[in-house]
């Protein structure tokens, strides 16, 4: 996980900030897709 994020998602969990929460968790998600696409493609075929 990316530095920034990680404190950005602390951040939001010390103020209970739910939207941040989300807004981050949802970007980790979808940078976490991106990069297993990029670094082994057809990897989501195998599942």
């Amino acid at each position: 996980m990316p530095q920034w994020l990680c404190n950005q998602l602390m951040r939001a969990f010390y103020n209970k900030n739910r939207r941040q929460i989300r807004l981050l968790n949802d970007c980790w998600y979808f940078y976490r897709t991106r990069k297993s696409d990029t670094e082994a493609p057809g990897f989501h075929s195998q599942l």
